[in-house]
């Protein structure tokens, strides 16, 4: 082994406690975990830089990727955030008297609303996702390109099989 890390500590120690147990899933899992609560600190940390808290990016994100006029129905919003219908209520009107999005009346619907990214809100966003990808590329600079392909290939196929 070239480095050793906690979890070698840890799996390690508990090896030694119970040595009629295998292991091998807290080799990869714990260190998912330990590496995702190392992750949500430093993205918390580059959203702030940008006077935004990771909720507000989830939603400003999504408004983002869906392209020009960066407009989406609360509904749609609700898809690709994964909270509830109240949940997102409360962050958009958050994000409303934040001047980060407006609510506009659906063209296609008139009983339904949108809710568009405002200009304030695609320069936070946008700023966001730069210092975000800056920093994430930081964490990654000790593995090879194609060891990092690699390593998005198998978790791609591991978080697939949780999706399902």
């Amino acid at each position: 082994m070239t480095d050793s890390d906690e979890v070698d500590r840890i799996v390690a120690d508990w090896e030694r406690e119970r040595p009629d147990l295998d292991f091998a899933p807290l080799q990869v899992l714990s260190r998912v975990a330990r590496l995702s609560k190392l992750l949500d600190r430093d993205r918390k940390h580059a959203f702030a830089r940008s006077e935004l808290e990771s909720w507000e990016f989830d939603v400003l994100s999504a408004l983002r990727r869906a392209g020009a006029p960066y407009r989406l129905s609360p509904k749609a919003l609700l898809r690709e955030t994964l909270v509830s219908s109240g949940t997102m209520t409360n962050r958009i009107d958050r994000l409303v008297e934040r001047g980060l999005v407006t609510r506009q009346t659906d063209p296609h619907d008139g009983r339904g609303i949108l809710v568009e990214m405002s200009p304030a809100g695609l320069t936070r966003v946008d700023a966001a996702i730069t210092r975000l990808v800056d920093a994430e590329a930081q964490l990654l600079g000790g593995l090879p390109a194609g060891e990092q392909r690699r390593l998005a290939g198998l978790l791609r196929k591991l978080s697939v099989g949780f999706e399902g």
